[in-house]
């Protein structure tokens, strides 16, 4: 693993880890100085293609998206999610992960799920694809409204039984989407790799956001998110001088003009 990782590595029990999605090279470009990990989710389905599932998003959108990205990115370690049935199996997986990994140039690639998947993420830690996990709510195989996740001791020790089992199979972190607060907390000190948290308290070793969530530009109101701004007002205040300007005939004048 490159110096990225190691640095990521290292943030443990140390510096909290900053991860936020980008779709495109001009918000990596304008992140990519603040954070830790840029994350291209697949949460560009809902966000930018208005999907009311994740399940609806292509390898090929995957890609193309990610392009974009690496052009922005310097310095952030560059992780990209593999789309629904994309790792249904071990061949299919690697092939595709491969395929991401050439045509992007990103340092790691997210799979959802725990013991369900933990041949095929052996598999591609093996054939040296750095690998990032996801635990909690799994956006792929989620049916119905959006719960947190850890409340019955069955399930908790599943999600701990499965984040222990992505760290021995290799991955260099774990994403725990709304995992109950205690039960993230004891995963995050029971591993030696990170976990990024989203809704899933203050005790995780970094934190995620969807960056369109962050600046107020979606009308979200789950839980988790808090709007750190409002770049809807700015957009709309400038449109408005735009217009205003050009029914006054004011622009272009004749420094914008050939």
């Amino acid at each position: 693993m490159n110096n990225k990782f190691t640095k990521i590595l290292k943030k443990k029990n140390r510096s909290k880890i900053i991860c936020l999605t980008a779709y495109s090279k001009n918000i990596a470009e304008t992140i990519d100085p603040h954070t830790d990990i840029i994350l291209v989710g697949d949460s560009l389905g809902s966000t930018i293609y208005n999907y009311s599932t994740t399940r609806k998003v292509t390898l090929d959108q995957m890609v193309e998206h990610s392009k974009s990205v690496r052009l922005g990115v310097k310095k952030s370690l560059m992780v990209v999610d593999m789309p629904y049935r994309t790792y249904r199996n071990k061949k299919i997986a690697l092939k595709n992960a491969r395929r991401i990994m050439k045509e992007t140039k990103c340092d790691a690639v997210k799979i959802e799920g725990g013991s369900s998947i933990i041949k095929i993420a052996e598999h591609l830690v093996k054939n040296k694809v750095p690998l990032m996990g996801h635990l909690g709510i799994l956006p792929q195989s989620i049916k119905g409204k959006f719960k947190f996740k850890g409340k019955k001791i069955k399930e908790r020790n599943k999600i701990f039984n499965d984040a222990k089992l992505l760290q021995d199979k290799g991955a260099f972190s774990i994403v725990l989407e709304c995992v109950e607060t205690t039960l993230a907390k004891q995963i995050t000190k029971s591993l030696k790799i990170p976990t990024i948290g989203i809704g899933s308290s203050v005790n995780c070793d970094g934190q995620v956001l969807v960056i369109d969530d962050l600046i107020g530009l979606n009308e979200s109101k789950i839980k988790f998110v808090k709007k750190f701004g409002l770049i809807k007002n700015n957009i709309s205040q400038a449109v408005k001088k735009f217009k205003k300007d050009v029914l006054n005939k004011k622009y272009p004048t004749k420094k914008y003009s050939y």
